[in-house]
């Protein structure tokens, strides 16, 4: 080319030199590519963009800026430090061996709005849009209309669109809408309306921005945006949620604390109202980490257990098992307490992330099956006692009787005097027997009225003391040992004729692990008495029995007006663990 400092000779030349001139001082990078792809000359203004000093760029390939398209694109060439610079580059068409290029920068958000990331928006299932104030029109990239079921380049309006959501939902978009516009900020939302080729229920993201006018009122004049099928993502949600909403009624239903801990930061999540719950704690007050659970929380005693469980859980990869007792934060209350989870890692052979687990309060449970051991035993202790008993009825019955009836009379008079004991103490919550209720059942028949319940009075039968709960250890023997006396008492005592009389009289004295119960019983008003020549069923049990089973003292006396016999027997103390309903 000519040098532009030297004036033309003629018109060819003018010519000549006004090119010369447009090509040093263009606005824009400019330069001439020669058939084998070299540099034949590139202008100031390219120099300058890329970094080059004047005429640098003459002579070398093309390629060693960057790769060109046979049509107009954006390309990112190398500077002369090394780094990138996008450029829109537009190429003329050629002219015998040289080609002309036009190099320009262009802003940030033209890249991408290239071609390729057109096809990348598309890939990721991604649509276009535009909506204009102006004309009510939604214009949409041919993802946008196949996603709303829409033919490519049709004229979609807003109003139409707007048909096409469930009911509410306009409302709902236009006030969200609107709110971003007033504030200038983006917008994303979710909605589900009917595809327009098929009417199936969709379930769509948009999110967009205003466009502002120029005319210095910042008036939006037009939103722009993308929109993406999510209805795959929304049933997988609401699948979760209502897999989170059945997890959680189920935890809830049994009664079980859901917790995360992270092991990096020893922080722990607790997911339910059941988890504070169970420790006595408050939202408020936060859950627990694992040192602090450790170490101040769970027993001492469960410390070295606990411990191993998790270091075994974790070597093992397997479920961790563990029980401990804990004092809740609430009341002090000991609480015992099961403990399952698993450690979850990011990958094979990692590191475990974090712990997720149930617990469960079974301190009842346990109770439960200690009282259920108890009352076992109890069971096996009552019914060796009662076959013993059986056992001593039956030889005793059978030596004093003179005849079958009299044997048979005896045994049974006996036998139901021992079942109706034992029907009091099970229909007693505790298993026991009222003393007063023992003897007001046997001597009831021959009380001819009410049985006087104070020591005042005339009455044929007095019952007088305190009320007293008896266990069956020592309510049986004794049911056993009333029955006796009533029926020597009908047979050959106060209570074989109209004039006799019995008062009852008992107390609860100082002494023995639950006080020491003194026993009277004085009949007085029947025939003469003198002391037996031998010793019948009723004496043996009265002395063996109360002394053997009860551990008691026991005194008879036969002065002539009336049989007396005297017990001091010392009450055994209430076991709780047997109590259902603690």
């Amino acid at each position: 080319m000519q040098d532009a400092s030297n004036p033309p000779s003629g018109d060819g030349d003018a010519d000549a030199h006004l090119r010369a001139v447009a090509f040093a001082q263009a606005p824009v990078g400019i330069l001439v590519v020669d058939g084998a792809g070299l540099i034949r000359e590139a202008n100031p203004a390219l120099c300058d963009l890329l970094g080059f000093p004047a005429g640098a760029l003459n002579g070398r390939a093309l390629s060693a800026l960057g790769a060109v398209a046979p049509r107009a694109c954006i390309r990112r060439w190398l500077r002369a430090d090394g780094t990138g610079l996008d450029l829109r580059i537009r190429p003329s068409r050629p002219s015998g061996d040289f080609q002309v290029l036009i190099v320009e920068a262009v802003d940030p958000d033209e890249v991408v709005r290239a071609d390729e990331n057109r096809a990348a928006l598309t890939a990721a299932g991604l649509g276009e849009w535009r909506y204009d104030f102006a004309d009510g029109q939604v214009a949409l990239s041919r993802r946008a209309a196949h996603i709303l079921g829409h033919a490519p380049g049709a004229a979609v309006s807003w109003v139409g669109l707007q048909a096409a959501l469930e009911s509410g939902e306009t409302d709902r978009i236009r006030a969200q809408v609107r709110a971003s516009l007033r504030e200038a900020k983006p917008f994303a939302l979710e909605c589900r309306l009917r595809r327009e080729r098929d009417g199936v229920a969709i379930d769509v993201e948009v999110r967009g921005e205003a466009i502002l006018g120029t005319d210095g009122r910042r008036r939006p004049v037009a939103v722009v945006g993308v929109i993406e099928d999510v209805t795959a993502r929304v049933e997988t949600r609401t699948a979760l949620r209502a897999g989170e909403q059945r997890l959680r009624i189920a935890t809830s239903l049994a009664a079980l604390g859901i917790f995360e801990w992270h092991m990096l930061d020893d922080q722990a999540i607790w997911e339910n109202e059941r988890m504070f719950a169970i420790f006595g704690r408050r939202p408020a007050d936060g859950a627990l980490g694992k040192r602090e659970f450790l170490d101040v929380v769970l027993h001492p005693e469960d410390r070295p257990a606990f411990r191993a469980a998790i270091t075994r859980a974790l070597r093992e990869d397997s479920v961790l098992e563990a029980t401990g007792r804990i004092r809740r934060l609430g009341d002090g209350a000991w609480r015992v307490l099961d403990f399952a989870g698993r450690f979850e890692r990011d990958g094979r052979h990692r590191l475990p992330r974090r712990l997720i687990g149930v617990v469960a309060d079974v301190t009842e449970r346990r109770l439960a099956e200690e009282r259920q051991t108890l009352l076992i035993r109890e069971l096996h202790h009552r019914v060796k006692n009662t076959l013993a008993t059986v056992q001593a009825i039956v030889g005793s019955t059978a030596r004093t009787a003179s005849s079958i009836e009299s044997f048979y009379e005896a045994f049974v008079g006996r036998i139901m005097s021992l079942a109706h004991t034992h029907s009091v103490l099970t229909e007693d919550t505790w298993q026991t027997a009222s003393l007063r209720n023992l003897l007001a059942n046997e001597l009831k028949p021959y009380a001819e009225g009410a049985l006087e319940e104070g020591p005042d009075g005339d009455a044929r039968i007095q019952l007088v003391g305190p009320s007293i709960d008896m266990s069956s250890e020592i309510a049986v023997p004794i049911g056993m040992a009333i029955h006796e006396l009533t029926t020597n008492a009908a047979k050959y005592g106060a209570l074989s004729n109209r004039e006799g009389r019995v008062a009852i009289t008992w107390a609860v004295e100082p002494g023995g692990p639950a006080g020491i119960l003194r026993f009277s019983w004085v009949e007085s008003g029947g025939p003469p008495v003198s002391p037996p020549t031998r010793q019948g069923f009723g004496s043996r049990l009265l002395q063996r029995v109360l002394t053997a089973q009860v551990r008691a003292e026991v005194t008879m006396t036969y002065p002539p007006e009336g049989f007396c016999l005297t017990m001091l027997a010392p009450l055994p103390a209430r076991n709780d663990a047997l109590n259902p309903l603690t």
